[in-house]
């Protein structure tokens, strides 16, 4: 009986141990064959952080740091990374930049494209009179001035009154001869003597009355020959007036002139006969519709304008002469189908040399390049070479990257020799972008005078400098006593202003930056701008 207990409890052991190797391998095959396969992380698929290369101020790319810190404008440091050669390469001038960098930078595209360029002007003019019908007064022969009807300037006339009266000699010995030809009743010293008198202004119910009544005139009336207004009164009662003396000038101003400043480049797209609407600031409730009836042959070569003319119907009066008056002509000559390479005025670099634009190559590449600019409108300017269509170029964060660009093209900004000023051998950069305070503005010639903040990289100190704005920028950005962070353009004359940016008053010009009147009144200071050198 022992035995047999013994026997069935080693089967029991043995089918225990049986089944436990035989589960062991059905879930090894289960997690072979019913469990997702899960790569195990190799050395390749292993994402390493990357060590930026250096870190740079996000307005000026020649400040570098191996560390992160701040600008001297009080910005954040932005790391540059390498990007082991990713991303088209076209040639010298090609630069790469890492993704975060261009979301940290704002960097903005736009594509190139054939589109009608605008074909508005914006001016300004002025109200004159129309010189068709302004007439000068002079005498036709020597006298004394009896009696004058028109006392002062601006008093209304009217056609056929009567101005002043004249003793002359001369017409009282022509009013003898055509009663002597009439004595001896000769036709044709009759008709001599009525066509003298004719000559020097006599009215012909005047003559009539001579012929009529046989007597001689000591004193002649004259009278308006128009309607309008008194313009000069160069007379008085008892003046003693010869052939050469303006009496007076008369002007109608049922109808005027508007004459308006047009700029050199636009010349090529306004036409006579082009509509024209008219804002007349001194009656901004009111809108006056013309037409372009003359273009000016010649250029002011002080302003670099020419003027073009339009009549307005003043029958009303409202219109005076020299009132300012706001234009806006809708010019012709580009044609309903015309159509032109245009990119926005804010991608376009403007320097005293060059015209340029940034490619976006793709994939964090990016280049400048030159271009050849055509007409402007109010928004975009026309791409005549340098730029195709569908390429994309950069409209924002694009001087940040020109610097770059430009650093290692096969164009230089510009060099020493074209700058044609004093510059310190060590500075390379003929760009700066700084904080300052407007101290003045003047819109018309966009100019603005500014106390802007010290520049290191040209050891030059705080100081007010004047500055031109360059088209693409708005100028309405510079009141006085704003506070804007701008990036200017050394030019061959004159410091061109080509981006800007209004600023918080908190932020910007640290006070060891901000121009003291110490500094601005340096005579040293003065001078050196008044040299030509770095503002």
């Amino acid at each position: 009986m022992t035995n047999i207990n013994k026997q069935a409890g080693s089967s029991m052991l043995i089918g225990i141990l049986v089944g436990a190797i035989i589960g062991i391998a059905l879930t090894f095959l289960a997690y072979q064959f019913l469990t997702p396969n899960v790569e195990k992380p190799s050395a390749a698929n292993t994402t390493t952080v990357k060590k930026p290369k250096y870190w740079v101020a996000p307005m000026d790319a020649n400040y570098r740091r191996d560390k992160p810190g701040k600008s001297p404008m009080g910005m954040d440091l932005v790391p540059v990374y390498d990007d082991g050669g990713k991303g088209p390469d076209e040639g010298a001038g090609t630069i790469r930049i890492s993704p975060n960098v261009v979301n940290n930078l704002g960097v903005r595209t736009v594509t190139a494209s054939y589109q009608k360029l605008a074909s508005t002007i914006n001016t300004v003019g002025f109200i004159t009179f129309d010189e068709n019908k302004f007439v000068h007064i002079h005498p036709r022969v020597q006298g004394w001035v009896e009696k004058l009807y028109v006392k002062a300037v601006g008093d209304p006339i009217s056609k056929g009154q009567a101005l002043y009266d004249l003793y002359s000699p001369e017409l009282v010995n022509a009013q003898e001869e055509l009663l002597l030809a009439l004595t001896r009743n000769n036709k044709q010293l009759i008709q001599a003597a009525e066509n003298r008198l004719t000559a020097l202004k006599l009215s012909k119910n005047m003559i009539k009355k001579l012929k009529s009544s046989k007597k001689v005139q000591q004193v002649i009336t004259f009278y308006a020959p128009q309607s309008g207004v008194v313009e000069n009164l160069a007379i008085r009662e008892g003046f003693y007036v010869k052939l050469e003396t303006q009496l007076l000038s008369i002007v109608d101003l049922s109808k005027v002139w508007l004459k308006a400043e047009v700029f050199e480049r636009q010349s090529a797209v306004v036409a006579m006969g082009d509509k024209v609407t008219i804002k007349i600031g001194a009656l901004a409730n009111k809108r006056w519709q013309g037409r372009v009836e003359h273009i000016h042959p010649m250029l002011n070569a002080k302003t670099r304008t020419y003027v073009v003319r339009l009549s307005l119907d003043n029958s009303d009066g409202e219109l005076k002469p020299n009132m300012f008056a706001e234009l806006v002509i809708e010019a012709s000559k580009t044609g309903d189908n015309a159509s032109a390479l245009i990119i926005p005025k804010e991608a376009l670099i403007r320097t005293g040399s060059q015209n340029r634009v940034v490619l976006a190559l793709g994939e964090g590449s990016y280049k400048s390049v030159a271009v050849t600019i055509g007409r402007f409108d109010s928004d975009h300017v026309e791409i005549l070479s340098g730029l195709s269509a569908g390429e994309q170029v950069v409209s924002s964060a694009q001087f940040l990257l020109d610097s770059e660009s430009s650093k290692s093209s096969d164009f230089k900004r510009m060099n020493h020799d074209e700058m044609n000023i004093a510059i310190p051998d060590e500075i390379t950069v003929s760009s700066a972008t700084v904080n300052g305070i407007v101290n003045s503005v003047m819109t018309e010639h966009r100019m603005v005078n500014i106390a802007r903040e010290a520049i290191k990289k040209w050891n030059r100190p705080a100081d007010d400098v004047d500055f031109i704005i360059a088209e693409s920028v708005d100028i309405s950005l510079f009141t006085k006593g704003a506070r804007v962070m701008f990036t200017f353009e050394v030019g061959d004359e004159d410091f061109v202003i080509v981006s800007a940016m209004a600023m918080p008053m908190n932020m910007g010009m640290n006070s060891e930056n901000k121009p003291s009147d110490k500094e601005v009144n340096k005579p040293e200071n003065n001078q050196e701008n008044k040299q030509g050198d770095k503002p």
